[in-house]
């Protein structure tokens, strides 16, 4: 049985109270209680269940639903059957980044293009459940878009709050194709979290973002399946962007739970990349600071990561720290050379994506992860996401501007190879 616990002062919580912070101002998170759980008897059910095509089971988040919320009702799950992602490797990253073994998990194939449905199919069903039929969040872009679709696919409504600067016009419109009444405001992601905490009650608003705790518990389901995929033998190393930072809590979160129930023998170690321009996490992990001074005006060209005071940086920290885990921050131009990569590959991402890649080289160049070990890079958005990149970085150069010849052609071929 799950409990709601503040995680600042450790208060407990009703599940009806919907609430996101407790009256200290801590986070709320969900203790999950594996005490007896046969893991072998886990494993078998989670392995069956690969086969499944329809119902939630079809899912590769509650394909794991005695991990993730095992008192749910199969008849309230609102699914698109998200996870089920890809995981690739690719030998030109491998020897761009100088390691032994690099895996891409592309999170990018999921429903609504982004790693955010593996927490949302959780947080709207959670919601559902509890009677709301309005949703909520503030979003630089792949939450929105996640919340409109599984709010579309439950036949609730959907509200979001997207600041008017730095954000992809794909995601944005991806949200208003599925229904979404989108408010665009002058401000940060940070104040539009700030807006909701103080009147989404007043508004019958049920709140999606990284704050909710059950977005958290869905998103550990990244974690499993890699682990599943891999025969619960993970990687030396998993590489991931750090935005919100809900995805380094989940990721860390759910690999304690994998090595309490003997799924795994050994915890891979985490590592967390920002963008220089919007990097507070990385700065306070770097100077050994215990408090973190938010970036007022972040800026980077990974929309997705441009938040100046990640609501989760406090479980962040502590997670990282217990488990040997390491921070690093990229320019720019490091995270479009490494989507560059990841797009030759066949593979694609957006910007967001392509910093665990940019880090990961960076981390071995400097010494910080040894070219013998091994590493997982989670990509968590899909390379339609944000094609003003694409359109700035290719198309002006990458147009033909010549005669439609045979001549044209074969000059055009010389010249690509």
């Amino acid at each position: 049985m799950a409990t709601i616990v503040c995680y600042d002062c450790g208060k407990r919580h009703k599940e009806e109270d919907a609430g996101y912070r407790c009256e200290c101002g801590g986070l709320l998170e969900i203790v999950q209680d594996f005490k007896g759980a046969d893991g072998e008897r886990l494993k078998r059910i989670f392995h069956e269940r690969l086969s499944e095509r329809t119902g939630p089971y079809a899912s590769g988040v509650w394909r794991y639903k005695e991990l993730i919320y095992p008192e749910m009702s199969k008849d309230a799950v609102v699914t698109k059957y998200e996870g089920n992602t890809g995981l690739y490797r690719s030998e030109p990253i491998r020897r761009a980044v100088g390691m032994r073994e690099v895996w891409l998990k592309a999170q990018s194939e999921n429903p609504s293009g982004s790693f955010k449905d593996n927490g949302m199919t959780v947080a709207v069903s959670h919601g559902r459940a509890l009677g709301y039929e309005r949703f909520t969040c503030t979003s630089t872009g792949n939450t929105s878009s996640s919340l409109a679709m599984y709010a579309a696919l439950a036949g609730c409504e959907s509200f979001v709050l997207v600041p008017k600067e730095q954000v992809s016009i794909n995601k944005v419109l991806q949200t208003l194709a599925y229904g979404a009444e989108v408010i665009g405001f002058d401000g940060t992601y940070d104040e539009g979290i700030r807006f909701y905490e103080r009147h989404g009650r007043e508004l019958g608003w049920y709140i999606c973002n990284s704050i909710n705790p059950y977005r958290i518990e869905g998103q550990k389901s990244i974690v499993y399946e890699l682990a599943q995929s891999l025969g619960w033998r993970l990687p030396d190393w998993i590489v991931l962007p750090g935005g919100a930072l809900s995805n380094v809590t989940a990721l860390c979160k759910g690999l304690r739970d994998l090595l309490a129930l003997g799924f795994i023998e050994r915890m891979p170690k985490v590592a967390l990349v920002q963008a220089e321009g919007a990097s507070p996490f990385h700065a306070m992990m770097a100077e050994g600071r215990a408090e973190l001074v938010p970036f007022e005006r972040p800026s980077t060209v990974a929309t997705a990561m441009n938040i100046g005071h990640p609501p989760s940086w406090k479980k962040a920290r502590d997670l990282l720290a217990d488990g040997g885990g390491t921070t690093c921050s990229v320019t720019d131009a490091e995270i479009l050379e490494a989507k560059r990569l990841i797009d030759r590959s066949g593979i694609g991402c957006e910007p967001a994506s392509a910093a665990t890649v940019a880090g990961l080289r960076r981390l071995v160049a400097g010494g910080k992860i040894d070219k013998d070990e091994t590493a997982a890079c989670i990509l968590t958005g899909n390379l339609l996401k944000d094609t003003d990149i694409l359109r700035t970085t290719l198309w002006e150069d990458k147009t033909i501007a010549e005669e439609l010849t045979l001549e044209s052609m074969k000059r055009r071929a010389k010249a690509a190879r």
